[in-house]
């Protein structure tokens, strides 16, 4: 099970294997977070909805990297994906600001815990997972 990572440069007392190096930019560090787990969440601490999308992948069998973020770095996320237009052809909103808890699936933000749990209603998480070697089925 991986555990959580916090983004600040660890001290040479404090290293693990996701050590980040101290030159690289915040948004360069989310990045390659995101490149190198095939399930990654980024939080801020003690955060209920990253628990729930926590469970809801751990039902499935994936346990994924999770980061905890300080208010500082959640602006350095990708956007979420623009939302589909409706049926009656009415524009998307334009708000599509960072967002906290975001959940990357093979380096594709899916969203927050609405779009995680959408995903799994449809049918697509599984599959998701799967294409991107999260899940042996």
């Amino acid at each position: 099970m991986q555990g959580l990572l916090d983004l600040n440069p660890p001290n040479a007392a404090n290293s693990s294997s996701l050590s980040i190096d101290a030159a690289e930019s915040t948004e360069t560090r989310i990045q390659r977070l995101i490149s190198d787990h095939p399930v990654i969440i980024f939080s801020r601490s003690s955060c209920c909805m990253c628990h729930v999308m926590k469970k809801l992948l751990a039902t499935i069998g994936v346990h994924p990297t999770v980061i905890e973020l300080d208010d500082h770095e959640i602006s350095a996320l990708p956007p979420p994906p623009p939302p589909a237009q409706d049926a009656d052809d009415t524009p998307p909103s334009p708000s599509r600001s960072p967002l906290a808890p975001a959940v990357f699936i093979g380096g594709t933000c899916i969203g927050g815990l609405e779009s995680l749990v959408a995903l799994h209603l449809s049918g697509h998480l599984i599959p998701k997972l799967v294409e991107v070697g999260a899940l042996c089925v």
